[in-house]
């Protein structure tokens, strides 16, 4: 039987950060992936030339991905994007108000709604999101947000910088937090985001992390010691185990976990899900169309090789997300359909330099978004089953997406060096 310190289920960003934290912290640590190759959503796929990443990826300027990736001396390159672009409102293009200029010449609003508009993102830029009370995004809206258009755009900012779309449900504050990140900027990162996967791998090896890909668990036994069962027969002892699978895959890999702050998490979380349509263009049919968010439609348009290298020959890698929410209903077709008309709009003619694309048309984005019914943070710690951690984007206190992935990672490897726990209540933070 092979034994470890600390057992790592999950060869994403979360795992992988951890297990450098961990290994650098002195511990021996062992990163379980089940499929071939490490990433999970992080993942960069290669077509024809272009590179194509699980969906529209971003780095937040200035959040916990940014800071623990310079932490751990990761250097990542790649270029902020311009947001002068277009609001799509009845399938029509009109010049986003995203400055000053654009807010003077956009047609979208009325002189009183672009008032309106200004005092809003002033606000934005300057309340403490902490301070807002316990409600839902809807009530914050209707509250500080007198005409309905100006909500509208406020929706649309809201779902690019969260992805979610369940306005009556998202917590207020940790939404506007969330924009207040995105208001700094994001960073669209040269040749996808498997660099970021590779250079985390890298770390993990130099400091004696223990990989093995192709390794599926099918179960958790805990004791004094943790044994994890694998599916070839094989079977690992250890004194620890992070779990970065998530609430559901989590709960059923852990033996007679009912009961449990694992079992609650999984009762409370709410992922959220998302339409992805990838295209690599030979050139762009409208050479100044980089840029839409949908006001009246939950989609965004960005061409991210205005931004940073994606293709081996220029290529242009235009990403459209249609925003889902928590809900998975729809047809794939229907959704498929509903993108390229996007596209028609922005690059007419796109499909005559189409070289490669990608649909994906059920993308986990988040495994829990911060709703007004949560009752708590979870994890790191699971505290009925000692040396049990979570971790995952699906485990903020308070960050969302891959911020929420990077700072549960941290707090796990803490955690577990510290062999405490850290569960607290969302109204206590």
């Amino acid at each position: 039987m092979n034994t470890f310190d600390v057992a790592i289920v999950g060869g994403g960003i979360a795992g992988l950060t951890s297990a450098v934290y961990l290994a650098q912290a002195g511990k021996s640590v062992l990163v379980l992936e089940k499929a071939s190759q490490l990433g999970g959503r992080a993942q960069t796929i290669s077509k024809n030339g272009a590179l194509f990443n699980l969906g529209g990826h971003a780095l937040y300027r200035g959040g916990a991905a940014e800071e623990i990736l310079n932490e751990l001396e990761v250097n990542v390159s790649g270029g902020v994007p311009d947001t002068n672009g277009y609001a799509i409102w009845n399938d029509k293009l009109f010049e986003l108000p995203g400055s000053l200029g654009a807010m003077v010449k956009t047609k979208l609003l009325t002189w009183s709604n672009k008032t309106e508009l200004v005092r809003v993102m002033l606000k934005l830029k300057t309340i403490d999101a902490a301070s807002i009370p316990h409600m839902s995004l809807r009530d914050w809206a209707e509250k500080e947000i007198k005409n309905p258009m100006v909500r509208n755009i406020f929706y649309a900012l809201t779902r690019t910088s969260t992805y979610c779309i369940d306005y009556d449900q998202l917590l207020a504050n940790a939404a506007i937090q969330q924009v207040q990140q995105g208001l700094k900027g994001v960073l669209y990162v040269n040749n996808g985001w498997q660099f970021i996967v590779e250079s985390l791998r890298n770390k993990a090896l130099t400091a004696g992390v223990t990989i093995y890909t192709n390794k599926k668990i099918s179960s958790i036994d805990y004791g004094i010691t943790h044994q994890l069962f694998c599916s070839d027969g094989e079977t690992f002892e250890v004194s620890n185990v992070l779990l970065t699978t998530g609430p559901e895959q989590s709960m059923k890999l852990v033996k007679n976990a009912e009961g449990t702050l694992l079992e609650k998490w999984n009762q409370q979380a709410s992922p959220i899900y998302a339409v992805c349509l990838d295209v690599a263009l030979k050139k762009l049919p409208k050479s100044n169309h980089h840029f839409a968010i949908g006001i009246d439609q939950h989609i965004l348009f960005s061409n991210h090789s205005r931004a940073c290298s994606l293709s081996d020959d220029g290529k242009n890698v235009i990403q459209l997300i249609k925003y889902l929410g928590t809900n998975q209903e729809g047809s794939a077709d229907c959704h498929k359909k509903e993108l390229e008309c996007f596209l028609d709009l922005m690059q007419p003619g796109w499909r005559k330099e189409l070289v490669a694309q990608q649909f994906l048309p059920r993308m986990i984005v988040m495994q829990d978004m911060t709703s007004i019914k949560d009752i708590r943070y979870f994890g790191p710690s699971i505290p009925e089953i000692p040396g049990l951690y979570i971790a995952g984007d699906g485990a903020g206190h308070g960050e969302m997406l891959v911020d929420a992935a990077f700072a549960s990672a941290k707090r796990a490897a803490r955690a577990i060096e510290q062999n405490t726990g850290l569960n607290r209540l969302r109204k206590e933070a």
